[in-house]
């Protein structure tokens, strides 16, 4: 058992010090296109420093913290220890040096982490905020109390981005679903849920005058569809109500089974990489959320984690303007789904 343990722990951080040596490189390998959101955080060009949004704060903590100031080597030597570290309390599996299909999704997404922790990043701070999420898990609090402080701490956290406001009404809603019997209960309660999200743009439609995907991501797409590669754009208008609710289910399956967009890429290698990443995690995940549905009461906390992380999953279907964004937004989540992918091994 020991000599387990330590091959674990000793892939763990060999995996580390290589990303971290290629993280600290990033800056030299990257496209600039890449540092757009960087360069807003570092220099603040439209003068947006404040407590509240995205942006705001992020350019906020980056001036308060000092690390705005420092070379970008530096920024990935502090950003993804840190990470690293949060990961490696969390806990690491006893079978992470084995070879498997989860592992290798897993071993992507950390390297996904030590390129997008090699900058000043909004994703940087999501990190640290969701990461209280598995640790409240881990707590010796009652199951009850768990679920209703990381609720809490989700709707706490959208002074930074309002949308993280909607994640537990996703998660509630979809765990009542969870309830009625059907046959296909994960597929149902999925569904259901893209229904919740369709209800939730209508009534901001029905009280701001204009449907929510319209707003946030459609818009973005048509002014970007000739500069972005991966853009997310639904082939139907966004004006009426039905092209709304199509436009919804197109983006959740845009953001989590990037099918069409692998088709339309089919001579670019990265976004088919990208695409078969999507597509693991994804089916993993749901995998895991049909086994849990069979037995709520003994899964309980795990069925909450992926209620959560699949409300994230919804969100990102309403928002996310390209499939580029929406991985790096995922790999801000990265706690969650850590935790997600090998909770069977932190339970223990």
């Amino acid at each position: 058992m020991q000599k387990v343990i330590k091959k674990n722990k000793f892939w763990f951080l060999l995996l580390f010090s290589v990303f971290l040596v290629l993280s600290t490189l990033t800056v030299f390998l990257l496209p600039e296109r890449y540092f757009n959101d960087t360069l807003i955080i570092v220099y603040d060009k439209y003068n947006e420093i404040g407590w509240v949004g995205s942006y705001p704060f992020a350019i906020m903590f980056y001036k308060i913290t000092g690390l705005k100031y420092l070379p970008f080597f530096l920024i990935a030597v502090i950003q993804f220890s840190i990470t690293t570290y949060i990961l490696y309390r969390i806990g690491i599996p006893s079978n992470f040096h084995i070879i498997s299909v989860k592992n290798i999704v897993f071993y992507i997404a950390f390297l996904l982490l030590g390129i997008y922790m090699s900058m000043p990043t909004k994703e940087f701070i999501t990190f640290l905020m969701f990461s209280t999420i598995p640790f409240i898990f881990l707590s010796k609090k009652s199951n009850r109390e768990k679920v209703i402080y990381a609720l809490l701490l989700t709707v706490s956290f959208s002074f930074f981005r309002v949308y993280y406001l909607i994640i537990p009404i996703f998660a509630v809603g979809m765990y009542l679903i969870s309830f009625i019997r059907f046959k296909k209960k994960a597929f149902t309660t999925i569904f259901t849920g893209i229904l919740i999200a369709v209800f939730v743009s209508f009534s901001h439609g029905i009280v701001k005058g204009e449907f929510l995907s319209k707003l946030t991501r459609q818009d973005y797409a048509e002014e970007k569809a000739n500069t972005v590669n991966t853009i997310i754009m639904s082939p139907i208008s966004q004006e009426t109500w039905y092209g709304e609710a199509f436009g919804i289910f197109y983006g959740y399956l845009a953001v989590n089974i990037p099918i069409v967009q692998a088709l339309k890429h089919l001579l670019s290698p990265q976004v088919l990489a990208f695409v078969a990443w999507e597509l693991t995690l994804f089916y993993i995940l749901f995998i895991k959320l049909a086994r849990c549905l069979k037995d709520r009461k003994k899964h309980f906390l795990e069925f909450w984690t992926l209620l959560i992380l699949f409300s994230y999953f919804l969100v990102q279907g309403i928002f996310e303007p390209d499939l580029g964004t929406s991985i790096r937004h995922k790999i801000g989540f990265l706690p969650i789904i850590y935790f997600a992918l090998y909770y069977e091994n932190f339970k223990r």
